[in-house]
């Protein structure tokens, strides 16, 4: 990862995201990777720093992305490690997940320390998530330590989902002992096979096959079931209906250890946007009705979701740039999160990081990241929660440009994202 400058780092004149004045301005100082000192602005004297001069800015614990597609090894015509990660930092994560549908199939501690090698300029840190079967083909487990020694921080079979038992149950097992969840794309194909939207009015006047909210709900019932058995850490990827949710809501009050995400475009948009057949808003899971946006948004604010999680998705534009119901799966979603975020908290910037940072942190049992506190690893994003701009597919640092919220206007950016207490070289 390249850095602009290899001098400490004093960001001078910010404000602390969650602090207990919008008027008072600290400055923060980085040194060796780490959080040295947080003071009244002022108080800390300038030497020979690298100097950011917020102008009350909002520091806050670098961002956190669960669940992101970077594409390689195999399909670097959609994206790659560099172009992903850049599009990461524009959009103020420091660390991101890597999902395993890549080609081949990352199962493998080889693709793993691969995914994460130098040779890959990775603006941001990876984080794999590893394959939990073999080509994720849902017959038999790979070997998750030799995964979790490679640097793997969980295992899925991602959109392939794990719908054996058996097979389930023995990776949460398997899970349990190495301290991981498993986590899982919550679908029945079966239930699902053919459909390329939400199952609505919409899919009906489009003459579309639909995708339940049964699909959905039936395999998160059935995960908890054995998360409950095995006391494993069962995480369900970007839920998006009110039954699958509701699912969740009675797994915690039953003290099984289950958490969740939620993606931006599910909170913003419904399966309206479709419109005449817009292939940027076919997703998977798609988007649903307004009934369960809405209960996303609450799902949020009550804290059954846990954090907002991307799911980038980036592809070519040929791949995009036919019919509906051959274009792929997915929208890029790195660099538009924060708006959409602070748009859902109601403009409370602490809740915003909470569900971007602190959230996936405290989720995944990382104790020096998503805090901002001396000490912690020195990864921060600064942001201005009030600038208006426009999303414009030239300015995105993505390889792809597949997303709806293309040309749309949004509040709050980020202005800087810090790495081990490095300014990003942008």
């Amino acid at each position: 990862m390249r850095r602009a400058d290899d001098r400490a780092l004093l960001i001078r004149n910010a404000r602390i995201c969650g602090g207990k004045s919008e008027t008072e301005r600290f400055d923060v100082l980085t040194n060796d990777g780490r959080i040295a000192a947080i003071e009244p602005h002022g108080k800390i004297p300038n030497k020979d720093y690298q100097l950011i001069e917020a102008d009350g800015l909002l520091v806050s614990p670098g961002f956190i992305d669960l669940h992101v597609h970077l594409r390689e090894p195999g399909q670097t015509h959609k994206e790659t490690i560099a172009t992903g990660t850049a599009a990461a930092a524009a959009g103020g994560f420091t660390t991101v997940c890597a999902m395993p549908n890549t080609n081949p199939v990352n199962d493998s501690p080889e693709i793993t320390r691969w995914m994460q090698a130098p040779e890959r300029r990775a603006k941001v840190k990876v984080r794999p998530i590893a394959a939990a079967t073999l080509g994720s083909q849902g017959e038999q487990l790979t070997d998750f330590r030799a995964l979790v020694d490679a640097g793997a921080a969980a295992v899925t079979d991602d959109g392939r989902p794990i719908l054996g038992d058996a097979i389930m149950h023995k990776a949460l097992l398997a899970a349990k002992e190495l301290g991981i969840p498993v986590i899982q794309h919550a679908e029945d194909t079966r239930m699902s096979q053919g459909g390329v939207m939400h199952a609505g009015r919409t899919a009906f006047r489009l003459g579309l096959r639909g995708v339940t909210a049964e699909a959905e709900a039936s395999i998160v019932a059935r995960d908890i079931e054995l998360a409950a058995e095995t006391e494993a850490h069962l995480h369900v990827a970007h839920i998006s209906t009110v039954a699958a949710l509701e699912n969740v809501r009675n797994g915690r009050k039953r003290g099984v250890h289950v958490t969740c995400e939620v993606t931006p475009h599910h909170l913003l948009l419904t399966d309206e946007e479709v419109g005449d057949y817009d292939t940027n808003c076919k997703m998977n899971p798609p988007l649903r009705s307004e009934a369960d946006r809405q209960a996303l948004w609450d799902g949020l604010r009550d804290g059954t979701i846990d954090c907002i999680a991307t799911d980038h998705a980036p592809h070519a534009a040929h791949e995009k740039d036919q019919e509906f119901d051959r274009a792929p799966f997915g929208t890029t979603g790195l660099e538009t999160a924060l708006p959409i975020a602070l748009m859902a908290a109601g403009g409370e910037c602490e809740t915003a990081v909470r569900w971007l940072s602190i959230g996936p942190a405290a989720l995944m049992g990382w104790k020096d990241v998503g805090v901002l506190r001396v000490g912690a690893v020195a990864d921060l994003t600064l942001f201005d929660p009030e600038q208006e701009w426009i999303f414009r597919a030239e300015e995105s640092k993505s390889k792809a440009r597949n997303s709806p919220f293309i040309g749309k206007r949004f509040r709050g950016r980020v202005r800087y994202t810090i790495l081990d207490g490095k300014l990003i070289d942008p």
